[in-house]
């Protein structure tokens, strides 16, 4: 099948040893990868364990935890509302939640989260965009700082949606909207507009609208009784908090952090469009087939063709890295635009890695990751449980293999 598709078998094959050496390292418990192209599966490959202490083995229909793998997926669910006519990009994100009406920004340079100034109110593309002024707490300022310590995080155990989304649209941004590029909850946010606008849940707008017409029947932001004997362990090489990057590293290379049967995902309290779905590999194969047929799967349209074209286009001015990123990103800066949703190579030699123009990508905390190809036809999915992602260079690594194996 493999050289029917343009892929050289024995040298898709190293995929299999690659993983091989991450689970012997202790790197990464157990992994799985999938990839198709133009509709078709190419190659599938799992290794090591979903639970060390367990012993049970990673498989294909491992529930693992996305976490932000889930921001495309609240991106298309926007989109979806948008192509309906229910509001535009470009109006401001009070229109939807009253609490972020009258907005500050901290001055340039300021040292404490009082030091502020008048600022406009985020739009919904700066949201979707990542240049709202809105940060994530593992980032660094003034701002991170602060939410870490108020325990503004989105996490699945905070108060609901609708409450820490006020709580957040108290604090001042970090910089004003537009002014730059940072990594943030942002796209929680956009999940409470999806609720406001539709008159759904978070959780009953994915279900009914998304995961029912793609067949992602193991998709959700709890993990029910029927599916925890597949859920993964989480496992952490840090000492510390698994979110924090910067911490140093455990004796352990795989400690674990969230055991299968006490998860927070089994009974969450905050629906997290950022960071919150749980999911197997396959069903994340469906939203990225979905996304390289052009808004459509099995007969079922979710969005236009010329909408999807719009998400993978950059949106930013330059890229990234032009945008004085200082925050964290599941993704590389240079080289790499952001459109709605994830990622979009503009220039590979720049990325240093092997890619197409315009590859739509993005990953999750967990080491998860996923890319679509739309000059080559190609979609990929990868699965693992290790926090943070960044603690490995696993995604440039697999996509430097994958392209390796492409003869035509």
């Amino acid at each position: 099948m493999s050289q029917s598709h343009g892929f050289d078998s024995a040298r898709l094959d190293r995929i299999a040893d690659w993983m091989q050496t991450y689970v012997d390292a202790r790197k990464y418990p157990g992994c799985s990868v999938l990839i198709r192209r133009g509709g078709d599966e190419v190659y599938y490959h799992d290794t090591g364990l979903r639970d060390l202490e367990t012993g049970a083995k990673f498989t294909r229909d491992t529930v693992a935890r996305i976490y932000s793998m889930t921001k495309p997926v609240t991106s298309v669910a926007i989109m979806m509302l948008a192509e309906r006519g229910l509001f535009h990009l470009d109006a401001p994100v009070s229109d939807f939640i009253p609490s972020f009406a009258k907005m500050q920004a901290l001055v340039p340079g300021a040292t404490s989260i009082d030091q502020v100034e008048p600022c406009a109110t985020p739009t919904l593309r700066q949201l979707l965009t990542h240049s709202s002024g809105l940060s994530y707490p593992f980032n660094p300022g003034v701002l991170a700082r602060h939410m870490e310590a108020e325990k503004i995080t989105f996490r699945v155990d905070e108060p609901a949606l609708a409450q820490r989304v006020d709580d957040l649209a108290a604090l001042p941004l970090a910089f004003k909207p537009g002014a730059k590029w940072e990594y943030s909850v942002s796209i929680d946010v956009l999940g409470r507009v999806v609720e406001v606008v539709s008159g759904k849940t978070l959780d009953q707008f994915f279900t009914e609208e998304i995961f029912a017409p793609l067949n992602m029947n193991e998709t959700a932001f709890d993990v029910p009784q029927s599916r925890r004997d597949r859920f993964a362990a989480l496992y952490t090489p840090l000492a510390g908090d698994p979110m924090k990057l910067n911490d140093k590293g455990a004796g352990d290379t795989l400690r674990c952090v969230d055991r299968p049967e006490k998860s927070l995902f089994h009974a969450p309290s905050l629906l997290s469009g950022g960071g919150g779905l749980c999911g197997t590999i396959d069903d994340y194969m469906q939203f990225c087939e979905m996304l390289r047929r052009g808004g459509e799967l099995g007969g079922n349209r979710l969005l236009s063709p010329l909408t999807v074209d719009f998400m993978r286009r950059n949106h930013l001015p330059g890229d990234i890295a032009s945008m004085g990123a200082s925050s964290f990103a599941e993704q590389p800066m240079r080289g790499m635009g952001f459109g709605l949703g994830g990622s979009v190579v503009i220039d590979p030699g720049q990325v240093g890695v092997p890619g197409s123009m315009g590859d739509f990508a993005w990953g999750g905390m967990a080491s998860t990751g996923f890319w679509v190809d739309y000059v080559l036809d190609l979609c990929v999915v990868f699965f693992t449980q290790l926090t943070p992602s960044s603690s490995y260079p696993s995604r440039a690594q697999l996509k430097a293999l994958v392209h390796g194996a492409i003869t035509q």
